[in-house]
């Protein structure tokens, strides 16, 4: 009964979201509120307390929308200094091939904009560029949807992943070290799951793209690619785990994706792996109406700017992230320090403190939002931008945050009453243990089958892997602890299919549609992108059960005990 109550607030949002079409920044308040009422109601949590968890909640919420703000910031910047035009123009001597086209400026471009930037900027971005490059409008938005899967674990400088791990650490016993090393293995596996979706997803989507939309209309027309598919898998792969197992979730997508890309243009360039027989699209009159834009299509704005000028500020942060990182992990002083160096309510102590003894430590000098942030500001003077053209970035990123961002503290809000709510009733489960407990109960060991799709489901309804691991990580790390299943796969599980989930949410549809002109397709491309969804779920479950099967359970030490 208790775990059908928790449930409330959790399906009220599903409802209001799918059902009602309500955006997350509306229905998550309304889920927090639910949830405060029914905390108070039936677990007799005192007004006191509600109001101080949610206050934590706020100000955890507060760090993500940094990052996001920052990430946004800057590639609005870029934009509006020219020097996204001229990254663009990259693409101008890339073979005619649609299938190499559509890997490099589809998957490898769209990976290097989500890790940069993330919340659907790889949509307003790279499909309108394969629309430039005489791609039909709606086979432009089909594969910038389904090549925005593996990168989103690591979108927008690791936010997805960070903030699954910032749900959950209060669940892990407190020890710096042993969080730490939790949180990297989780992160890790994180990526090696996605690893493997790589060279499944570079299949699938370039497959489906000959099938529906090239010459031959035959699946089969990926396999002349395949040599450029590996290379690509393995090139983006090695640098994308390598970055996850020894840095850090911040610079997995966007440093490997980078190096990627330049590389890739390099080798097509002088014609390596591009395949004898090129194949093309149908001449245009021949396109199925439903191909077509149904609003006109801005062309992608041109730029004179030289590209080491362009690429400079993600340069600067790029070293940044790294030197930092790195010299942290060896144990330099300084780097330390700067981790170390917090603004928050200072050490916990109950019965003290400035929120009933909760405490947040935002490590400001160490948030990547904050690098942004400052790279931007330089940028005004890399670029020579105009006061105006900055404000008027500025704007554009204050419009596209403002949303995730009442979504993101009222969902962190709304999770931490569901793990405190037996904070004045020891003798009751909190309410994201009673959900937890019957989620297990219900899958036993089945439940790594339920995990991604889970994060799917968060995704789908909120239109972010983001606000899904908000959501739904920490209910993943009790029912993992409660089934006796390693908790840091299952939290990576939750990310990756938050990360898979981002190919069918409403969110991402709708940005695709109206930015490649095709509004009116949405249910056309769900359904296309569905089965690459669910070939991605599984993936990602066979590996983890192979993991499982062979007795991984990564820092097992660092998990409290329920």
């Amino acid at each position: 009964m208790l775990a059908l109550i928790a449930f409330i607030p959790l399906v009220v949002v599903v409802v209001l979201m799918v059902a009602f079409n309500w955006p997350a920044k509306r229905a998550l308040p309304l889920a927090w509120l639910l949830t405060l009422i029914i905390a108070v109601a039936m677990w007799k949590l005192s007004i006191m307390h509600a109001i101080a968890y949610t206050i934590t909640g706020f100000l955890g919420g507060f760090e993500v929308i940094v990052i996001i703000f920052g990430a946004i910031l800057i590639m609005n910047t870029l934009s509006r200094s020219g020097a996204m035009a001229a990254i663009n123009g990259m693409f101008t001597s890339i073979t005619v091939d649609i299938r190499i086209k559509a890997i490099i400026i589809g998957f490898i471009f769209g990976a290097f904009i989500e890790g940069a930037a993330g919340f659907g900027t790889p949509a307003a971005l790279a499909a309108p560029l394969l629309i430039s490059v005489g791609f039909p409008p709606l086979a432009a938005a089909v594969v910038a949807l389904e090549f925005n899967s593996v990168p989103v674990c690591f979108g927008a400088v690791g936010t997805p992943t960070n903030t699954a791990y910032a749900t959950v650490q209060d669940a892990l016993v407190n020890d710096p070290a042993l969080r730490d090393a939790w949180k990297a293995q989780m992160t890790k596996w994180s990526a090696i799951d996605m690893a493997v979706c790589t060279l499944v997803i570079l299949i699938v989507t370039t497959g489906i793209l000959c099938k529906m939309f090239g010459e031959n209309k035959k699946f089969s027309d990926v396999f002349a690619v395949l040599p450029f598919i590996i290379f690509v898998t393995v090139f983006f792969d090695v640098i994308y785990l390598i970055i996850a197992t020894f840095i850090g979730a911040e610079l997995t997508s966007l440093v490997a994706a980078a190096i990627t890309l330049i590389v890739s243009l390099a080798l097509t360039s002088k014609g390596i792996f591009i395949p004898k027989n090129v194949l093309h699209f149908d001449p245009k009159d021949q396109w199925d109406k439903s191909w077509l834009s149904t609003t006109e299509v801005p062309e992608p704005k041109t730029s004179d700017m030289p590209l080491v000028k362009a690429w400079t500020p993600y340069f600067i942060i790029a070293a940044i992230l790294i030197i930092t990182r790195v010299t942290q992990k060896f144990g330099a002083g300084w780097s330390t320090w700067m981790k170390s160096f917090t603004v928050g309510t200072g050490v916990h102590d109950p019965g003290k403190g400035v929120i009933m003894g909760l405490d947040w430590n935002f490590a400001i000098l160490w948030s990547p939002g904050v690098v942004f942030i400052i790279v931007a500001l330089i940028t005004i003077g890399i670029h020579g931008m105009k006061g105006s053209e900055f404000k008027a970035g500025l704007q554009d990123t204050l419009k596209m945050v403002s949303g995730a961002a009442i979504a993101l503290i009222f969902g962190v809000a709304m999770v931490n009453l569901f793990r405190y709510t037996n904070f004045d009733s020891a003798d009751m489960p909190s309410m994201l243990v009673a959900m937890a407990e019957a989620l297990a109960n219900i899958f036993q060991k089945a439940y790594i089958i339920v995990a991604p799709l889970i994060g799917v489901l968060g995704a789908f309804i909120s239109g972010s892997n983001t606000v899904s691991n908000t959501l739904f990580s920490s209910l993943q790390f009790q029912a993992a602890v409660s089934t006796g299943l390693p908790a840091a796969l299952i939290v990576a599980l939750q990310n990756n299919g938050g990360a898979i989930g981002n190919m069918v949410c409403i969110n991402n549809v709708v940005a695709a549609t109206a930015t490649t002109g095709t509004v009116g397709n949405e249910g056309k491309i769900i359904r296309t992108d569905f089965l690459p969804c669910i070939i991605l779920c599984i993936t990602v479950i066979i590996v983890v059960a192979i993991a499982i099967g062979a007795g991984v359970n990564p820092a097992a030490d660092a998990v409290a005990p329920m």
